[in-house]
């Protein structure tokens, strides 16, 4: 597949009170981003589990993008800090599993960063697109195995 055909599919688990925002004023402030985006919601960047993120590789995702407060902001007081270690955690065991570990992305996008949010989106895109659509192979990423 031409990788000019190619449109990847992205996950954006977004923290409810300031990347989604940001994606929000994006939207209204009519910033440019590609539309191969699926937005979901969460109240902290820190409740997105792994199983979050495999089950999005698991059922198409191409890549994954984390987005939630800056740092010191977080309405949970430490909640990104823990996104970042979570976020560690994961790219070293899609490393092990053989999957790309860009295909994550952890981002610091606020309320007022509709711009940023755009060009994070144009950006991680294209990464994407350079490396193609995600291959599993017929690697199960549930953790449920058949016996």
């Amino acid at each position: 597949m031409d990788s000019d055909e190619f449109e990847p599919e992205i996950i954006a688990f977004l923290c409810n009170w300031c990347s989604y925002a940001g994606a929000d004023l994006a939207g209204v402030s009519r910033e440019q981003y590609p539309s191969n985006i699926l937005n979901i919601r969460v109240m902290c960047s820190s409740r997105v589990s792994p199983e979050h993120v495999f089950e999005s590789f698991q059922e198409g995702a191409d890549g994954v993008l984390i987005a939630g407060c800056h740092p010191g902001d977080c309405h949970y007081i430490d909640g990104n800090y823990k996104t970042i270690r979570k976020t560690w955690l994961l790219k070293k065991m899609m490393d092990d599993m053989g999957i790309d570990p860009d295909r994550l992305r952890l981002e610091w996008v606020s309320s007022a960063e509709g711009g940023k949010f755009a060009k994070v989106m144009e950006e991680m895109t294209d990464e994407i697109k350079k490396m193609g659509p995600l291959e599993l192979d017929g690697n199960d990423l549930s953790g449920e195995y058949d016996e």
